[in-house]
């Protein structure tokens, strides 16, 4: 079950790859009348290698006698139209044990038009505005910590997560002595590969609707903000239940003896989270608390709505231009009503040195020590149940990106 995809499936991600470099070649020999002289095409991009290592338990990857699956890369391409219009795109593929396997796909791409401060409207594969940090998950360079929390921002699901395709509606408005108020409104679906993310009980995935929102107050005190952000999803999926599940819902007597096939699965989903980042020159304090709903529905068995809740606190300092410790505590519980049963929470205290080794090369040292598995995979531990795996572990991760 820790396997990655098929090998065939980079062959359609192949051809993806083509498309888009060919898209962004075309934008790049652009001729030169057709640019704004005040606004060249801007194209950036990055190649992170990353190491991860645990004392016990698999973390992303096979890592308990050490992986460096634990790769990315990236590409964009942005250009300023006029004072008003603005287009980007970005390129993007990853290995992280058994997710991505190198298939390369387009992360972002937008039309943004803005009418006024206040109003503005992008259409396309738009970034998420979930929390203080989804939307620049994709940067290595922009934070301190290899791993932004896991219980907020959880890195297996960053493809899932990290963009929807549809509308956005976006401005500020001025509080005058208040300060500012930053809005962000969205809707439309996303694109969910189970396969691409390893999950081979999951097939045919769609998503009829994502919708959401977040609101940041900016008041007029440097470097000081907080915020709220919503979000609604419904994901309509086939299951194939391996076969320890397939023997319990006979048992139980919830499909024939004779069943072998596919339950058709809804999966309703309501996310939020409170925000709190003050960030005075060098200095960056951050804290967020979040709760997300799900439910099961199906013809052969309904699961009641289980509440999951998520939260850190978070700190780094940068003590000279070329080094920035951090360090930052998160909490994970699957199910509010279940707190203290194993394999249903998990503690996470890490901490990170990062050096700028120079103005385009970073290093990152990062260490872990984890009580609880809620956060892990089964499949990557040998189809275990999560309660039976070590409590007590650790994890190291160093990651190395360039940058351009």
């Amino acid at each position: 079950m820790g396997e990655k995809a098929a090998r065939p499936r980079i062959s359609s991600a192949g051809t993806r790859c083509r498309t888009a470099l060919a898209f962004l070649a075309a934008c790049a020999a652009a001729p030169n009348e057709a640019r704004a002289e005040d606004s060249p095409i801007q194209i950036h991009g990055f190649v992170s290698q990353g190491f991860i290592k645990s004392s016990d338990n698999q973390f992303l990857a096979d890592s308990e006698t050490g992986s460096f699956e634990f790769f990315e890369g990236g590409i964009n391409v942005t250009k300023e139209v006029t004072d008003r219009f603005r287009v980007g795109a970005q390129l993007f593929t990853r290995d992280l044990g058994p997710i991505g396997n190198y298939g390369a796909q387009f992360d972002w791409f937008y039309l943004d038009y803005r009418f006024f401060d206040w109003l503005g409207l992008r259409a396309g594969r738009t970034k998420v505005p979930f929390g203080l940090y989804n939307e620049t998950s994709d940067i290595d360079v922009a934070r301190t910590p290899v791993l932004l929390p896991q219980s907020v921002y959880p890195i297996q699901n960053r493809d899932f997560l990290l963009a929807q395709t549809g509308l956005e509606l976006y401005g500020v408005v001025p509080l005058r002595a208040a300060g500012d108020l930053e809005y962000r409104a969205y809707g439309g679906t996303f694109h969910y590969d189970p396969l691409y993310e390893g999950d081979d009980t999951l097939r045919n995935a769609a998503i009829p609707y994502v919708m959401g929102g977040r609101l940041m107050w900016r008041p007029p005190v440097p470097g000081l903000q907080l915020g709220s952000s919503f979000q609604a999803l419904k994901i309509n999926v086939d299951y194939t239940p391996p076969a320890t599940t397939l023997l319990t819902l006979k048992a139980a007597g919830l499909v024939p003896e004779d069943f072998s096939g596919t339950i058709p699965v809804q999966i309703p989903a309501m996310l939020w989270v409170g925000s709190l980042e003050y960030a005075p020159g060098d200095l960056l304090l951050a804290a967020e608390y979040s709760r997300w709903r799900t439910s099961l529905e199906s013809a052969v068995v309904n699961v009641a709505p289980t509440t999951s809740e998520r939260m850190y606190a978070m700190a780094s300092y940068r003590v000279r231009s070329w080094f920035t410790p951090g360090i930052y505590y998160s909490i994970y519980f699957g199910d509010t009503a279940q707190r203290t049963v194993d394999g249903r929470f998990q503690h996470d205290v890490a901490t990170t040195l990062r050096f700028d080794l120079t103005d385009n090369w970073l290093l990152k040292v990062e260490g872990h020590y984890m009580y609880g598995t809620g956060l892990l995979s089964s499949s990557l531990n040998g189809d275990k149940p999560l309660s039976s795996l070590t409590q007590h572990w650790t994890a190291l991760l160093l990651k190395t990106t360039a940058y351009f």
